[in-house]
């Protein structure tokens, strides 16, 4: 991969990150989504599919990413977090 295309693929990254981070605004409460996830997991954990240790693992992997997410964005405003998106989505690759 030359640097040229490199930088695309950041950039096109980093977009497809923003819009994924501005769409969670609109989905509501994004905060509350690793206690809704532990909810499911907690259920799922009570049957015999949740008896894998590997998929406990992978659920747990789940709750932290959701849990650092929420942690880093809460410091924000959802109004802070769209602009901020927005002007992400807004800048065009080179």
């Amino acid at each position: 991969m030359t640097k040229e295309n490199q930088k695309t693929s950041n950039r096109a990254v980093m977009r497809a990150v923003a819009i994924f981070v501005s769409n969670l605004s609109f989905d509501g409460e994004f905060q509350k989504q690793p206690i809704y996830l532990q909810e499911v997991f907690e259920v799922l954990l009570k049957t015999e599919f949740g008896n894998d240790l590997i998929l406990r693992q992978k659920m747990l992997s789940c709750l932290k990413t959701s849990r650092d997410l929420v942690k880093v964005l809460s410091q924000f405003t959802d109004k802070q977090i769209q602009k901020a998106c927005d002007n992400v989505i807004m800048v065009k690759a080179v």
